[in-house]
């Protein structure tokens, strides 16, 4: 009897410490489900295409701009600046670029462990602000601190966290949901340049810019509404640059393979119009080019994303690049004064050039984690401002130099992106290997 009592007795301890173990492996399952689960991308859904349509609205009044310089150039070097020289009015529009960039150091961060909004919200305000004071600016100091600082600073509080979100909600389609995001840069780069070419002549410079700042307040209202992380935000996390991820190989190139890229791609999208004034195409039709130009850059901006989810995203960079350099050192070079030829260039260099500001950001995210994208964006993209402040003067400098002709600052462009091309080549042979089939 007491065998029996004590066998009954063993029997029901086992079958307690099964049921034990058996409830903490479905807890253990059960986190190790969430936490694949947090791990997983929407790539789709109401939520993730709401937070691009949020990435469109942040980029058309940060990206737009940025697209709007070289019709900017042409305007102030000829009216509020015309006593200055071509490479002084040039730091105007690189000081731009740069605070636009720049600035991602810190933005990207707090955006990883804040969120959007304390970013875009300061963004928003400012942004509009800087362009209903550049409308009444008429001095060179005066359009320096309106635009470039106050209008690059508060740019890039929106292009950083626009195109970091997309990370958050897109994987496999990361490349086609950025670049449908970055169509907004080439859209805006449409409407501004029209806006000024002809509000300006007939109610003034002022009306034409606080008509792009009315736009930019509507706009800049639905990307505070829309932008969302996936992820929770992180506060203990720290904010600052993140210099010590350039000791990862892959990182490092790939932030030089950016670096060069946009290094080139600014002189074209600055000094086109220029470029038409001085072949004498006609005032109207020389700051037509940069409509032209952006008409191209919308499907540009689309259509190397969606190669790029297909054929790797590094593939599509370093071959675009290398598209870019020859179509410059082919086409504009010999362009001279022929309309056909000058307008061909805006046009394709527009689309081929897109895939620097939508695929950029893609690579870098394609090197590092989920959680890191904001920083790592907001790393890279400071570096690269370095060369965005001093692509558009140098070029400036080397127009100069050539006694106003262009030859040698098209040289300039064309090198540039072939440095550019082997960037991402080099790149991507080091993070993804060196097989020619390599999808990377």
């Amino acid at each position: 009897m007491a065998d029996i009592e004590t066998h009954v007795r063993h029997s029901l301890d086992q079958g307690a410490h099964a049921t034990i173990e058996k409830s903490a492996s479905q807890v253990i399952a059960a986190e190790e489900q969430d936490d694949t689960f947090d791990e997983k991308y929407p790539e789709g859904g109401l939520q993730a295409w709401l937070v691009v349509l949020g990435s469109w609205c942040a980029m058309v009044p940060s990206m737009g701009l940025l697209n709007t310089i070289s019709v900017l150039h042409a305007w102030t070097s000829t009216h509020q600046l015309s006593e200055y020289s071509e490479s002084s009015v040039g730091w105007i529009f690189g000081v731009f670029s740069f605070f636009l960039y720049f600035a991602g150091a810190q933005v990207g961060p707090i955006f990883d462990s804040r969120g959007p909004l304390p970013v875009v919200v300061p963004g928003s305000i400012g942004l509009v602000v800087a362009v209903f004071c550049f409308s009444e600016s008429t001095e060179y100091y005066q359009i320096m601190l309106s635009f470039s600082v106050l209008g690059g600073l508060s740019s890039c509080c929106l292009f950083t966290p626009a195109i970091s979100a997309i990370g958050h909600w897109f994987n496999v389609r990361r490349g086609i949901a950025t670049g449908i995001a970055c169509t907004a840069g080439g859209l805006g780069g449409v409407f501004f340049p029209l806006i000024i070419l002809y509000v300006a002549p007939k109610l003034g410079f002022a009306w034409a810019m606080r008509i792009i700042g009315i736009i930019c307040f509507v706009l800049c209202g639905c990307a505070c509404l829309l932008l969302k992380t996936r992820l929770k935000p992180d506060t203990k996390r720290g904010m600052a640059i993140d210099l010590r991820a350039l000791r990862e190989p892959n990182y490092a190139l790939t932030t030089l393979a950016v670096w060069m890229v946009e290094f080139a791609v600014f002189v074209p999208y600055t000094y086109l119009c220029s470029y038409g004034l001085y072949a004498n195409i006609g005032e109207s039709l020389s700051y037509k080019l940069c409509i032209f130009l952006n008409v191209g850059a919308i499907p540009g901006r689309a259509f190397p994303g969606l190669l790029a989810d297909r054929f790797g995203r590094f593939n599509v960079m370093a071959f675009t690049a290398l598209v870019c350099a020859i179509m410059t050192l082919a086409l504009w070079y010999n362009a001279g004064t022929n309309d056909a030829a000058i307008i061909a260039y805006s046009v394709m260099f527009g689309f081929w050039s897109g895939a620097a500001i939508s695929l950029t950001p893609v690579c870098i995210a394609q090197v590092c984690r989920t959680e890191d994208i904001g920083k790592r964006n907001g790393t890279t993209f400071t570096l690269v401002s370095f060369g965005t402040l001093t692509a558009i003067p140098i070029a400036g400098a080397i127009q100069e130099r050539d006694g106003g002709a262009f030859w040698g600052l098209i040289l300039f462009g064309g090198i540039l992106y072939l440095a550019a091309c082997a960037a991402f080549v080099v790149a991507r042979g080091v993070a993804g290997g060196w097989r020619l089939r390599t999808k990377f």
